[in-house]
């Protein structure tokens, strides 16, 4: 913490030279909470960045320990703890990310930690491009901006991820799709919003959400008004309190 001190104003500088920097909508700093360097950190250089650019939500995205580090080294255990208590009040948003439920036991250490880090960061990809998209045949029919993620984030935060396969080959009948095929379609994404939230970066209880947001990306020809709603009313009977926010991108 003290060498973050030391050492803030560089990073806020840098930051003011990148050079797409006053086109920024928001922040997002990543650290993990059982070492001692991330965890110290992350709420000092959030301070500064904040009250530099006071304008600009500022995130946070915390990675929790391995089961066998939170008991085996008390450390890391009491180094979490300090880590979520000083980052939340500083932060608009803190996203939770659970390194156990990321783990794939056949994989070697080396490959699980790549794996990880990619499962952490896919969910990010579509949500962050969707509202900057510009080719026309990638427009979505219901935004999903930078706006609709701002008013969504807030406190504890988790992210999800989810697919399902699509047929390689269609066969052209000719005319309308017909009912079991739209059937089918809304199957596939339940089927991929049931993975999402078994995927969550952190077990909860969907019940208690106050605010979820979910974005549909398939091609255009996949989606359909029916499918976003019965996504939306699905979702509504897991979090019946939370305000609902979505949006679809075609891909």
């Amino acid at each position: 913490a003290e060498i973050a001190r030391e050492d803030a104003d560089k990073v806020v500088d840098a930051i003011r030279w990148a050079r797409r920097c006053f086109e920024t909508d928001a922040f997002l700093l990543a650290a993990g909470a059982a070492g001692g360097t991330g965890s110290g950190s992350i709420p000092i250089m959030a301070q500064h960045i904040k009250k530099r650019y006071g304008d600009k939500p500022m995130y946070a995205l915390i990675v929790l320990p391995f089961e066998h580090e939170e008991e085996t080294e008390v450390r890391s255990v009491y180094n979490t703890a300090t880590c979520l208590k000083s980052i939340y009040p500083v932060a608009d948003a803190v996203f939770l990310v659970d390194n156990q439920r990321y783990i794939r036991k056949d994989f070697s250490l080396r490959n699980n930690l790549a794996k990880i880090n990619a499962l952490i960061v896919e969910p990010f990809y579509d949500l962050l491009c969707a509202g900057e998209e510009e080719k026309p045949k990638h427009i979505a029919a219901r935004m999903l901006d930078a706006g609709d993620i701002i008013q969504t984030l807030s406190g504890w935060t988790v992210i999800g991820h989810g697919k399902s396969s699509l047929p390689m080959i269609r066969f052209p009948l000719g005319g309308a799709r017909n009912f079991r095929e739209k059937i089918t379609e809304t199957h596939r994404g339940i089927e991929a919003m049931d993975e999402a939230i078994s995927e969550l970066s952190v077990r909860c209880n969907l019940a208690d959400s106050g605010r979820v947001l979910y974005l549909l990306t398939a091609p255009a020809k996949e989606m359909n008004m029916g499918l976003v709603k019965e996504l939306g009313d699905y979702l509504k009977e897991l979090a019946p309190d939370a305000v609902i926010r979505n949006g679809d991108y075609p891909r």
